[in-house]
């Protein structure tokens, strides 16, 4: 076949740089027409077919050739910078060359590539033409399996890929890394590398450690996207050396930014927990899952009177721990070597820690494990409390109600020694009698509540007590019913009316038979809120309802119901005495 080997001018000052489009378009074999600058002006129908499609032309003209993709016959990417129309047209090589033509669909054809040199007139360069010979399929010829594989996975894999020269330009780049950056390929292939690292002392080391043909697995960096955003990398590359030279690197770019940015939140995120943790009053600190103590705030190290170190000081801080009752505790058997042992959280323990000075600070510990998202056990946290202060309290509150019992009790044995100088000579003894037992009642009813710290008293106790003094009736008194704790507002009104019931047990009731017998039984009801008591009388002489309502009568049937809200009701039959009585018992705890 014959080329045109001169041109008038070039394609920019010229409407075409082919004289008859019509033998030009049916010469017997594909060819195109570049300008100077490598846009193609030209093309033949041969040559659209052998693409697999039409290149652009015009002011964006595609450059050097309208291939869809180029290969070196070797299967490897070829960029259009790199093909032969762009090589001969700067003069780097002349002459015939082999590539592999790979079209939209996928497919792919060996040819060998032609170039002439287009001159003006004058001898000037406007260009060059270029014509392909398909070459046959012969066995020894085709692309390997492998190799085409190879091509494949560098140009669709998942994973940025890149060469980079020993110049330091980047040779190739696949899809991956260029859509991790934003460019395109005749952006990116041909520049050198450092331009698209945001630290340059960093792609200076890079570049200096693959000089010496060191291997580097997953070197940090960062990269500086076409946008200009800053993307986290990790790069893997060795050299590919023929003979001994440096021929080209092979780098895997692997994008952590998520990653990272991940890393920075929860970097953040434990510093804020971290000043938390610091801020709070209580001491904490936390140990891995063999105890070693991990961290530990300020408020740590003021109770143990010691900075232990981290990661050799196991279990607790502490210089010495102790049981409250001044039992030694190895520190391989406190609270938190138990909760980590055992895996759970240990409650309601007090301990003393023990500083190097020799003063004990009482405390409650509680440690709790820690686990990660699979429920492995991975440490625990413990927060101490100091109990110093509370225990302090508790002292000065005892010491205050001990004042105070001592105090009513001096004043109730005034009251008592002024009523026996008053009965003192009256002929009434048994009035006197009553009276004192009525105060002395009342001083073991306060016993009770002091010993409670007023909070209440339990009811089991309270009948139990007065029974015993009132009329010590021994076996032939039956107390039933659950343990109940006495709002400390019901506790003396109660007292009272029961020891009215057994002193009239005892002078007048059941127990002045030795058959008769007295049942105290009562229950909570709706939810532990109402206590419903029941006093019997059986086996006594006859009762009778008497005519003149004396003290007792008056407490039984309308005190409790004006101090306590209760139902009560008082009844004398043949047998004895039956009072009933249903109180309210809000602030009681329930039954156990």
């Amino acid at each position: 076949m014959s080329i045109p080997t001169t041109i008038a001018a070039k394609s920019a000052q010229s409407p075409s740089i082919a004289s008859d489009d019509i033998i030009f378009d049916q010469l017997p074999t594909p060819a195109y027409v570049c300008d100077d600058e490598g846009r193609i002006v030209r093309c033949n129908r041969q040559a659209i077919e052998l693409w697999g499609r039409r290149p652009r032309m015009g002011p964006d003209a595609d450059r050097f050739c309208g291939s869809h993709r180029l290969h070196w016959p070797n299967g490897l990417r070829m960029s259009h910078a790199e093909s032969p129309m762009a090589a001969a047209l700067t003069g780097r090589v002349a002459g015939d060359q082999e590539v592999v033509i790979e079209r939209p669909n996928g497919e792919r054809v060996a040819a060998v590539v032609r170039i002439n040199l287009l001159h003006a007139a004058e001898g000037g360069l406007v260009g060059g033409a270029a014509c392909f010979e398909v070459m046959e399929k012969r066995p020894a010829e085709q692309l390997s399996d492998s190799q085409s594989d190879l091509e494949d996975f560098f140009e669709n894999g998942v994973v940025a890929l890149h060469w980079v020269g020993p110049d330091g330009r980047i040779l190739r780049a696949n899809q991956a890394e260029l859509d991790l950056l934003g460019y395109e390929s005749e952006e990116y292939v041909g520049r050198h590398i450092a331009e698209f690292h945001a630290d340059r002392a960093v792609i200076d080391d890079l570049l200096a450690r693959l000089s010496y043909h060191q291997k580097l697995e997953r070197y940090p960096a960062r990269l500086r996207t076409k946008s200009g955003e800053i993307r986290h990398v990790l790069i893997s590359s060795n050299v590919y050396s023929q003979d001994g030279e440096f021929v080209h690197t092979r780098c895997f770019t692997l994008d952590v930014t998520e990653r990272h940015l991940a890393q920075l939140d929860l970097q953040e995120s434990e510093r804020r927990s971290r000043e938390l943790l610091e801020a709070l009053p209580a001491a904490v600190y936390t140990t891995d899952r063999n105890g070693a103590i991990t961290f530990y705030n300020e408020a740590a190290a003021e109770l143990w009177g010691v900075r232990p170190e981290l990661g050799t000081s196991y279990w607790c801080g502490s210089w010495r721990l102790f049981w409250p009752d001044g039992t030694p505790v190895p520190h391989d058997e406190c609270p938190m070597a138990i909760a980590l042992k055992e895996n759970r959280s240990v409650r309601n323990v007090e301990a003393l820690a023990e500083r190097p000075d020799g003063t004990r600070v009482p405390f409650m510990p509680y440690p709790t494990p820690l686990h990660d998202a699979q429920h492995r056990l991975v440490g625990a946290v413990n927060m101490l409390i100091d109990l110093t202060h509370l225990k302090q309290a508790h002292r000065r509150q005892q010491l205050l109600i001990n004042e105070l019992n001592h105090r009513v009790k001096n004043t109730l044995a005034t009251i008592q020694s002024i009523a026996h100088q008053t009965f003192t000579g009256k002929a009434d003894e048994e009035l006197k009698q009553r009276f004192e037992k009525r105060l002395i009642a009342l001083a073991k009813t306060h016993d009770i509540l002091t010993r409670g710290n007023w909070r209440g008293a339990d009811i089991r106790e309270l009948i139990s007590q007065l029974i015993e003094f009132a009329c010590d009736a021994g076996e032939r008194a039956t107390v039933e019913g659950p343990s109940v704790l006495l709002p400390q507002r019901a506790v003396v009104p109660l007292a009272m009316a029961i020891h009215e019931l057994c002193t009239n047990a005892s002078k007048y009731g059941a127990l002045t038979d030795p058959a008769g017998r007295i049942v105290i039984e009562w229950q909570c009801l709706a939810g532990g809120t109402r206590l419903k008591l029941r006093w019997a009388e059986l086996g006594g002489p006859p009762v009778q309802t008497p005519t003149r309502r004396g003290f007792g009568t008056r407490l039984l049937e309308r005190g409790l119901t004006h101090e306590l809200r209760a139902d009560c009701k008082l009844t004398f039959q043949p047998s004895g005495v039956l009072f009933e009585m249903d109180m309210p018992l809000s602030t009681a705890t329930p039954p156990t």
